[in-house]
């Protein structure tokens, strides 16, 4: 799981971020994974495929802003699945903070209680975008 920044994207790298943005929203959509669940569960399947899947559990706390109403899960699953990929921790936590910066310019904040207030219905397509910038952002490897 060694992870190298590499400067740009090529077509096959905004490709698999589209791919991985379906994939994402599809499995929140069956009720099988939450927001968390789901942006890790794609995360690993693309970029760590040698990890067991019994991983993304991990994560089921996050799912409703870790049932508190905080940080979105979509956001929370992400964070998770940078830190298991990238080898790195100071890349991981560059990664996560343009992670964080991208999801508030997006939807103003990270508190999942206030996108669903402001974003009736979002979660699934918000979880999809999540999943879709992890792999775009792993993609400059």
């Amino acid at each position: 799981m060694f992870w190298h920044k590499k400067s740009t994207l090529s077509v096959e790298d905004l490709e698999l971020g589209k791919l991985c943005q379906a994939e994402a929203e599809q499995l929140y959509r069956s009720g099988k994974y939450h927001c968390a669940e789901a942006v890790l569960e794609v995360a690993r399947r693309h970029f760590a495929a040698e990890l067991p899947e019994s991983i993304v559990g991990t994560v089921s706390g996050f799912g409703g802003g870790s049932s508190s109403g905080c940080i979105c899960g979509a956001v929370s699953g992400g964070t998770v699945a940078l830190g298991l990929i990238v080898a790195d921790k100071k890349e991981t936590t560059r990664l996560t903070k343009e992670l964080h910066t991208w999801f508030k310019e997006k939807y103003g904040v990270t508190c999942c209680k206030i996108i669903r207030q402001n974003h009736k219905g979002v979660c699934p397509k918000l979880t999809g975008e999540v999943a879709g910038k992890i792999a775009e952002m792993l993609g400059r490897k």
